[in-house]
């Protein structure tokens, strides 16, 4: 709660309408308590969330050097947060032998939870609640890293003052369709309708963690900031060794051409979809994730959503972001013409 030394979270939570609640409780049986709005524009949580809890998540301590990973969720975030980590502790791959939840702390977990299932996962969740308080194991002690999928105007704004923010986006088509995969794999969302009924819950923003496109742009207005390195996940794609020296200078760091071209292959896709140390197949084998419903890192392609989309869906989401996105210069890369 808070004390004179805190910032007071600068919005109220309000609940979902009753219809929009039954159908979420309908729909995604991870959530039989529905989902509330945190910020100005609507971004959605648990219902079961409290002010207190999102008050302390707001005054989460930070300190110099600290590094996060701002980003919507399916925006490469696990990708992005190995990059990052390597690049701000000089390439230790020794170090990168544990787990991301032990390197990371993943700021708003249980706010994405409903609690009531999350207490029905108390079990397999004493794992990935490692990573929900700071310790000062040697990977966290200097400096911290905090992964989070808050919009930053639910971040302390001290945090800009201080830290490192490295802020990834993606094309909003490939976000919907790793997302409606990722829902349907974690036990705790177990999403439960079909591709066009979500593609309907994620333009409409009524889905947890939704909605995607306004955090974004309201990153993207905020590119300039000193301490925010805005990346998008195509250009990841397109040239990975250019965004590895990018991110590496925003955090103080040079390395030579040898250096940057093995973190890159250690980021290929086929040899991170098979390190263990962030593939998190651990999650199937506790039941975190339903064991045939694929896995937690999967493609890793621009432009899937062309073998999902109907050509009538795929109008009506142009139409959407063409809405969403006028008055902005934020633009979108759909696909890429050669897949690295």
């Amino acid at each position: 709660m808070s004390t004179p030394d805190n910032e007071v979270f600068p919005f109220k939570i309000i609940p979902s309408d009753s219809e929009t609640q039954k159908a979420i409780a309908r729909d995604f049986a991870g959530y039989p308590n529905g989902l509330a709005s945190f910020n100005h524009w609507g971004f959605k949580l648990s219902a079961t969330f409290s002010a207190g809890e999102i008050e302390d998540l707001y005054n989460y301590p930070t300190k110099p050097g600290d590094v996060w990973v701002v980003t919507p969720p399916k925006c490469g975030t696990t990708w992005t947060q190995e990059m990052v980590w390597l690049i701000a502790n000089d390439l230790d791959y020794d170090g990168a032998k544990t787990t991301l939840s032990e390197r990371w702390h993943f700021l708003d977990l249980n706010a994405l939870t409903d609690k009531d299932i999350l207490a029905q996962l108390a079990p397999v969740r004493r794992m990935e609640d490692i990573s929900q308080q700071p310790n000062n194991s040697s990977h966290r002690a200097q400096p911290s890293f905090v992964k989070t999928h808050l919009p930053l105007s639910m971040i302390n704004p001290r945090v800009l003052d201080v830290c490192k923010v490295v802020y990834v986006a993606r094309n909003p088509k490939d976000v919907c369709i790793s997302f409606f995969h990722h829902c349907r794999l974690l036990t705790h969302v177990d999403f439960l309708g079909d591709l066009q009924m979500f593609v309907k819950y994620f333009m409409e923003g009524r889905m947890v963690a939704t909605p995607v496109m306004e955090h974004m742009i309201e990153a993207w207005n905020m590119r300039h900031h000193p301490n925010i390195c805005f990346i998008f996940y195509e250009d990841m794609k397109r040239d990975l060794q250019s965004e590895i020296r990018r991110v590496a200078k925003f955090l103080g760091k040079s390395f030579s051409c040898e250096q940057v071209d093995e973190l890159a292959e250690h980021l290929h896709f086929d040899n991170f979809k098979n390190n263990s140390y962030v593939n998190r197949e651990e999650g199937k084998a506790s039941g975190f994730f339903y064991a045939d419903r694929g896995d937690f890192i999967r493609k890793g392609k621009t432009g899937d959503w062309k073998n999902h989309f109907t050509p009538e869906m795929s109008a009506k989401f142009d139409r959407w972001m063409a809405e969403k996105l006028k008055g902005t210069d934020l633009l979108f890369t759909m696909e890429l013409e050669k897949q690295h």
